[in-house]
Parts: C-alpha cells; sequence; structure tokens
C-alpha cells in the first residue's frame, strides 16, 4: 500500500511537470493541426524542451504501473488527481497562466468531489483485479474511444468557424480524457499481467490481449490530439478537465470491466456515487468560452468599427 500511495506522489510530480514542459515548448511551435500528423510530430520531435516534457510523462506511465498493481482503481485514480494542485501551481510560476475564479471554485469542487469517491474505499478491504474479460473491455473501450474522437472533431468544427468565442479548451479535454480514461484501464491490463505472470512471461500474454493494443491507439492518437489542444489553450484549465474525466471514466467504467465491486455499504455507496456525479455536474457548468478580448484584433470583424468606417466620406 504505501509503495502504491508513493507512486503515485511520484507520478503526480513527472506528470505535472512534463504536462507544463510540454505547454513551455508548444507556445514556441509554429501552429500545430490534427490533419496533419507527421508535421506536428516532426515538430515536436525537434525542439529539445518538449522531449524533455514527453520523458518526463513515460517515466510518470511507469510509476502508475506500479501504483495499479497495490491500490484498486478508485483509490489510484482519487491519488491522481490531487496531482491538479501541483499543476496548478506549476502552471501559474512558469506559463504565467491564471484563472478565473470561477474557474478555481470548480476546481475546488471537483477535487472535493474525488476526495468523496477516495473516502469510500476506506471501511474495509479492497479486493484488487489483475484481469478484465475481452469482450467486455472492448464492448466499454471502443464506444469510448468513437466518442471522444468525434467530440474532439465537433471542436474543430467549432474553432474553424468566423467571428467565433474563443474556447476554453472544455470540449478538447472531455475529448482527450476519454482517451486518456480508455489508456488507464489498458495500463490496469497490462499491470495486472506483470504483476501475474512477471516481466518474462507477461510479453506473450500480453500479445494475447487488447491492451497493448489499446495503449497503442490511445498513446498515438493522444500525442497528436494532446498536443494540438495544449497549444491552444490553457493548461490550467484543459488538463484539470482531462484528469477528472479520465478519474470518473476510470473508476466508473473500471469497476466494471475488472470487476472490483462496489462498496455493500450505503454511506460509501453514496460518497462513491455522490462523488463521481457531482463532478460531472461541475465539468458541465464550467464556461465552454475564455473571456473576450479588452479590444478586438486587427483581423476581427467589429461591426462597431465597421459602422464607422462605411461613414467615411
Amino acid at each position: 500500500m504505501l509503495w502504491g500511495v508513493a507512486g503515485a506522489l511520484l507520478a503526480n510530480v513527472l506528470y505535472s511537470t512534463g504536462f507544463v514542459l510540454e505547454k513551455r515548448a508548444l507556445s514556441g511551435l509554429p501552429p500545430l493541426s490534427v490533419t496533419s500528423p507527421a508535421r506536428l510530430v516532426r515538430l515536436v520531435l525537434g525542439s529539445p524542451l518538449w522531449i524533455g516534457g514527453a520523458l518526463a510523462l513515460a517515466l510518470g506511465f511507469g510509476a502508475q504501473l506500479v501504483v495499479y498493481r497495490t491500490l484498486p482503481i478508485a483509490a489510484a485514480q482519487g491519488l491522481f488527481v490531487s496531482g491538479l494542485v501541483l499543476l496548478l501551481m506549476l502552471s501559474s510560476a512558469v506559463l504565467g497562466e491564471r484563472t478565473s475564479g470561477r474557474e478555481r471554485r470548480s476546481i475546488v469542487v471537483i477535487l472535493g468531489a474525488l476526495v468523496m469517491v477516495v473516502a469510500s474505499l476506506r471501511g474495509g478491504g479492497e479486493s484488487i483485479s489483475h484481469s478484465a474479460p475481452a469482450a467486455v473491455l472492448l464492448a466499454v473501450c471502443a464506444p469510448s474511444l468513437a466518442a471522444g474522437l468525434w467530440l474532439y472533431g465537433a471542436a474543430e468544427r467549432r474553432a474553424r468557424r468566423r467571428h467565433r468565442l474563443p474556447t476554453s479548451g472544455v470540449a478538447y479535454g472531455v475529448a482527450i480524457g476519454l482517451l486518456y480514461g480508455v489508456s488507464s484501464l489498458a495500463i490496469k491490463g497490462v499491470s495486472g499481467a506483470l504483476a501475474t505472470h512477471g516481466p518474462g512471461a507477461a510479453p506473450a500474454r500480453l500479445a494475447l490481449t487488447p491492451y497493448p493494443y489499446l495503449l497503442l491507439i490511445t498513446g498515438v492518437g493522444g500525442l497528436v490530439l494532446s498536443q494540438t489542444a495544449l497549444q491552444r489553450c490553457r493548461a490550467s484549465l484543459i488538463v484539470p478537465v482531462c484528469t477528472t474525466i479520465t478519474c470518473v471514466f476510470t473508476v466508473a467504467c473500471g469497476t466494471v470491466v475488472f470487476g472490483e465491486p462496489l462498496p455493500d455499504e450505503p454511506l460509501r455507496l453514496a460518497l462513491r456515487l455522490g462523488g463521481t456525479a457531482l463532478a460531472v455536474i461541475v465539468l458541465l457548468t464550467l464556461p465552454r468560452h475564455s473571456p473576450e478580448p479588452a479590444a478586438a484584433k486587427p483581423d476581427q470583424w467589429n461591426p462597431a468599427v465597421q459602422s464607422i468606417e462605411g461613414s467615411t466620406p
């Protein structure tokens, strides 16, 4: 248990550092697009700062494997979400990002909701499953991946509209969170295989499961989608939204897929279900658009300016 907690805290530091380094690197790159994935990969791999961030995220992935071997899904996700506090501190200190009062209150409520989920684990032992039926896993993951890609595509179409309001990145965060939620279930399966069969026999066993293929899909897709979204939106908003969706998805679906039962006690059951519902409700109330700038940019259409220019002889 102690190794699991230590691994989760280490993963938090690595993930927060990795996201901030990548965001800092992306701010100096030309605009990225999901329609040109080869160009995107070429640009990010040419940035030493981005590579440093990617290495930090990869080490966080390794720490996550240790966590899933020693803690149930809900407890692990609750600890991962605590890293949002560090992420917000780093994004403010390193990136100079400022969150609105409404966003800060929403994040506090989200953290409280996920604390409710973690509190539901107390009062009894929790079984830790190491495998899931392939049919059940794919029945959950395939629609989730499709929904995430559709939502991201819808956000992209809205972003291309003229005279649109600046997006805050909530839709991007939800879409990427669904992909990373599927990735979390795959990581849980890989961790279980390593715990059950050992490092020597695990690769052959894993090749017969959906886990490595889901990791490949979500890894490549997450790389392209997350970098484009992170370049356009504030890390201090998009990462908390993505993390919350990943946590809620992993706890809700992973509990079913891996057969880790819900609590029998009414109080613990209410905490787990109530915390999940509260996090989703708060997400739905987050602003979909960033505040409009005080002055219109030269290339933006401004009806007042157009009216004055049109009346000038």
